[in-house]
């Protein structure tokens, strides 16, 4: 079925006249704007230095695609690399007795940090403070001052400063006995 071709014109006069109208009135509007001219006030910016600086533009981060290394660095100053072992010389024994301080051979490449960390982890105390010097023969000495509810000697047997490396360094049987408190 086919429907029959309209007579009339599709674009009637009674349309198009409105939009002219709107139009011209569109056009009138354009043309004050533009003989008005634009008065608008923009602030300048303060300018506090007489020298020019480039200012910071936004800098990406980097979006790699792959990874550049397949697997991170092992840390190799781990607790067990930094603390070597405890020193069991006379010196080192009247520390524990009198100042209770334990006395420890160190990585050289340990900070004072890290040295406390590491005593923490691996004897489960707690540290009042650490100092360190390097010994002639290059190595690095630690002396760790342990917090005022911990007791060196009780620390020592725990870190196994036996009875045997305590005579070897001079120590009487009547002082190593002292020491060893077994409970």
């Amino acid at each position: 079925l086919s429907l029959p071709k309209p007579s009339c014109n599709v674009l009637s006069p009674s349309v198009a006249v409105p939009a002219k109208t709107e139009a011209k009135v569109k056009a009138l509007k354009a043309k004050k704007a533009v003989l008005k001219g634009v008065h608008s006030q923009r602030k300048k910016k303060i300018r506090t230095s007489p020298t020019f600086r480039r200012p910071k533009t936004l800098r990406l981060r980097r979006q790699p695609k792959y990874p550049r290394k397949s697997a991170p660095r092992r840390n190799k100053l781990d607790h067990y690399a930094i603390i070597k072992f405890p020193l069991t010389t006379e010196s080192a024994m009247k520390k524990i007795e009198d100042n209770n301080t334990l006395v420890f051979i160190v990585d050289v490449k340990a900070n004072k940090h890290q040295i406390k960390h590491a005593v923490k982890k691996l004897y489960d105390i707690d540290v009042a403070k650490v100092n360190t010097l390097i010994r002639p023969d290059g190595e690095k000495k630690a002396y760790v001052r342990l917090a005022p509810d911990y007791d060196a000697l009780d620390v020592a047997n725990k870190v196994r400063l036996t009875a045997a490396s305590l005579v070897s360094c001079g120590m009487t049987n009547s002082n190593v006995s002292s020491l060893l408190r077994y409970d």
